[in-house]
């Protein structure tokens, strides 16, 4: 991983960095790491913007699982999975749409259990 990182966006499910020195993104999303050319983001951008969401919830309605929204990968059997609140989290990274970066996250936000012993 590259030491020259800066963050470009930041929300509850990750945050999307660059670094200068290599030219690439870094999109880390709850447990996705991916790295991308400046010309790979853009695909990647434009790519998630023709995901029809209302399509992809009607369509699979019957299916019980949570997250019915499905990027594949260039590997067949890969394919990343998102619900509609995933899905608007992720466009909101990838097109910079959140929290000033150097902004921190308010403590009600984190979704995290901690127990005290």
């Amino acid at each position: 991983m590259c030491h020259e990182l800066s963050t470009l966006s930041k929300n509850n499910d990750g945050a999307l960095l660059y670094c200068e020195a290599c030219n690439i993104y870094h999109l880390i999303f709850n447990n996705i790491y991916l790295e991308f050319t400046k010309e790979e983001m853009r695909a990647f951008q434009r790519f998630v913007t023709t995901i029809d969401i209302e399509q992809w919830e009607t369509c699979c309605n019957r299916v019980m699982f949570k997250r019915k929204i499905p990027i594949q990968s260039m590997q067949q059997n890969l394919a990343l999975i998102f619900n509609r609140r995933e899905l608007l989290s992720l466009q909101d990274l990838i097109f910079q749409r959140t929290r000033k970066p150097e902004s921190t996250i308010p403590l009600i936000e984190i979704d995290y259990q901690s127990c005290l012993n």
